[in-house]
Order: C-alpha cells, then structure tokens, then sequence
C-alpha cells in the first residue's frame, strides 16, 4: 500500500535544506534528515531524489512570494500599489531569509521556470496601470520601470535580510522609489505621499542600528 503523504514533512524538508545551505552545512540524504524523524526515503517520495528537492526549494521561494504578493490589494492609488508590493516583497525575505538565499541560485532550475516571471508581473501591472491614470509618461515602458522597482526592493532584501545593514535601513525605500516614480513623471509630493501610504516597514528594528 501507497503511503499517504505529508505536506508537513515536505515543507520540512524544504525549510531544513535551505538552512544548510545558508549555514554552508553540506547536504547530503543523511545529514537533511538527521533529528528531525523524517526517513531518507521521504526525499525519493516528495521529491524524487536530491535534484528535485534544490527545484522544489527554490519553488517553495517564489510560491511564498506570490502569496504575499497576492495580499496587496489593488488600491485606486497605482503608486501606492507600487510601494505596497515593494513592502510585501521585502517582508517576504525577512520571513524567509533561507529560502529568500536560494531562490535567486539559478544553479537550480524551478519546477515552474515561470514563476519568477509572474513575481515581475504584478509590479509590471501595477506600471500600467499608473501610466494609464496619467500618474507616469506615456513614453515610459512600465517593465523596465517595474524591473528598476524590483532592483530596488531586492538590493534592500539582500542587504538587509541576508546581509549586514540593520533593519531600519528599509525606510531608504521610500526616497528611492520616489525618486524612481517622479523620474517617470510622477508630481513630487504626490509621489512621496504615495509612496510613503504604500510603504510600512516590515519590521520593528532588530538592534542593529536605530
């Protein structure tokens, strides 16, 4: 008989090999599954074998992703939906520094290569919809506006969620998107009221600075 399987295990799994990698522990069957009551063979029965575990951690870090991203609603504000999905995805990364580690590794593939693309998709929405009331330059190209917004929340994330700046660093989103949005024509304090609704830091400070 088939046993029945365990989205629990699976996740653990996931979390489990994602925290060796950030603490550089080598990751073989045995050490993954070491004290956590879980066999090796639950590796071949969720994931198939070592390969599709690295496909399914990266996975995991962009489905988490969408679904916070899925938690903005869309405001009448499209600046402000901007600077939400820009808070929603750094909150994201400092929920998940592990998994946030891995999921840009393209030495794994993803076991939906278009999952990163759909990410993109709702700041690339958010673009034209702000274009469209007029807020941006009919002349601007709202992916390569959403991909200079993502570059900016991804340089904080990283620095920030995996490396050495302190948390209330985040607040430099705001003048940076505000900056991005009036250079795409955007009114000045329109914008950085926008931005600053939109924005809410995702995190009280965690002492490494004030």
């Amino acid at each position: 008989m088939a046993r029945t399987k365990n989205p629990a295990a699976r996740s653990l799994l996931i979390d489990r090999a994602a925290q060796m990698l950030r603490a550089r522990e080598p990751v073989t069957l045995r050490s993954l599954v070491a004290g956590t009551g879980v066999s090796t063979m639950a590796v071949y029965t969720y994931f198939g074998g070592m390969d599709g575990l690295w496909k399914a951690v990266r996975q995991e870090g962009f489905a988490r992703l969408a679904a916070r991203l899925a938690t903005v609603t869309t405001p009448e504000d499209p600046v402000r939906e901007l600077a939400c999905l820009g808070s929603a995805y750094l909150s994201n990364a400092l929920d998940n520094p592990d998994l946030y580690r891995v999921m840009f590794d393209a030495t794994f593939d993803l076991e939906d290569p278009g999952a990163s693309d759909e990410s993109l998709r709702h700041l690339v929405r958010a673009a034209e919809r702000a274009r469209s009331a007029g807020r941006f330059r009919d002349d601007v190209d709202p992916l390569e506006l959403a991909t200079q917004s993502w570059i900016i929340g991804h340089g904080l994330a990283s620095l920030v969620a995996t490396g050495p700046l302190p948390r209330h660093m985040l607040a430099q989103a705001v003048p940076l998107l505000t900056g991005l949005f009036v250079g795409a024509g955007d009114e000045p304090v329109r914008c950085r009221r926008s931005v600053e609704l939109g924005w809410r830091r995702p995190y009280p400070d965690d002492g490494r600075g004030t």
